[in-house]
């Protein structure tokens, strides 16, 4: 296991190392100048062109990315165009909100999903069941930023039960942090959930018919025994994976959630920072983001030999 850990680790840098080409030449090939969209009305050519040599961007594209990559494998991700603020430095200011709103989301998600999932799976056809299968479509259907919406038009604006937007840190104040979190983790969470809900329901059904499931029934053991400990582990190893892929992605998801509901996260920033050009902190939050990814994908891995002791990475059979 170990020598498959790194192994993967060694993969990460070939992958990481094309994502920050790909995202680089991208970024640039796209329309707009973006010193010109930082200096606004007041564009004083001399101005501008010694920023253009200080940012770099008066070199051509490969000693642009050279130098780039230098630094960040050096640490040094560079400086906002926007704000002369560093970019590591403003990842890491927004990255607490983004994993709060996320994690939130995430547990959110799981947990439902295992619940709700293995009691429409032990009631198959019952209304619980019917009523879990008309979510799952919903969730699924309901794009992020009609959600969003709809939750705030109904929750905030018509009952005025939770805020429309906004953020309060969790040590100022812990209640308006929770008020302020409730309808961004739900709107985050929904699609996440619908899609677990089923594939829990989906596996556990599968389980059921296995013979281990039989010899257990068979043995006397209870009902409640027998899914808790047979059933849903086996059963955990399709959703292990989708909620893998759901770690990884809480950047990207949480990009339209946070711009509607002015949550200030990676998300955000990155909004704003493609609508400036602003190319050390897009290049930097894709790169965070890619790694999250592959990070996650790893330890998806690491889990499969964990709830499967058949699985093995060692290259052969004990």
């Amino acid at each position: 296991m170990t020598q498959y850990i790194l192994r993967r680790l060694l993969l990460m840098i070939p992958v990481a190392f094309l994502v920050t080409i790909l995202v680089f030449t991208l970024i640039r090939l796209s329309p707009g100048d973006p010193l010109v969209i930082y200096a606004g009305e007041e564009r004083d050519p001399a101005a501008l062109e010694a920023l253009r040599r200080e940012y770099g961007l008066d070199r051509s594209m490969p000693e642009q990315y050279v130098l780039w990559i230098t630094h960040a494998l050096q640490g040094d991700l560079g400086r906002s165009l926007r704000t002369r603020q560093p970019v590591l430095d403003a990842i890491v200011e927004r990255l607490p909100a983004t994993l709060e709103l996320g994690i939130t989301a995430l547990v959110l998600s799981i947990t439902v999903a295992l619940i709700v999932g293995t009691l429409s799976a032990v009631r198959r056809n019952s209304p619980l069941d019917l009523l879990a299968t008309g979510f799952t479509l919903a969730g699924v259907s309901l794009p992020n930023f009609f959600l969003g919406l709809l939750l705030i038009l109904v929750l905030s604006l018509a009952i005025r039960l939770f805020p429309p937007g906004g953020y309060t840190a969790l040590r100022e104040d812990v209640w308006d942090n929770v008020r302020h979190l409730i309808l961004p983790a739900i709107t985050l969470a929904t699609a996440s959930m619908a899609v677990n809900m089923r594939q829990v329901r989906s596996s556990l059904l599968d389980t059921f018919g296995q013979d281990y499931m039989r010899t257990a029934r068979a043995k006397g053991l209870s009902e409640t025994l027998i899914v808790v400990r047979h059933a849903l582990k086996n059963a955990l190893i399709p959703v292990v994976t989708i909620v893998g892929l759901q770690v990884g992605a809480i950047i990207e998801g949480a990009i339209i959630t946070e711009q509607i509901y002015s949550w200030p996260g990676i998300g955000k920033l990155a909004v704003d920072s493609i609508n400036g050009r602003d190319y050390p902190v897009v290049q930097a939050i894709v790169l965070v983001s890619a790694l999250s990814f592959m990070a996650s994908t790893l330890v998806v891995d690491v889990l499969y030999a964990w709830l499967d002791p058949r699985i093995s990475y060692s290259g052969h059979r004990s």
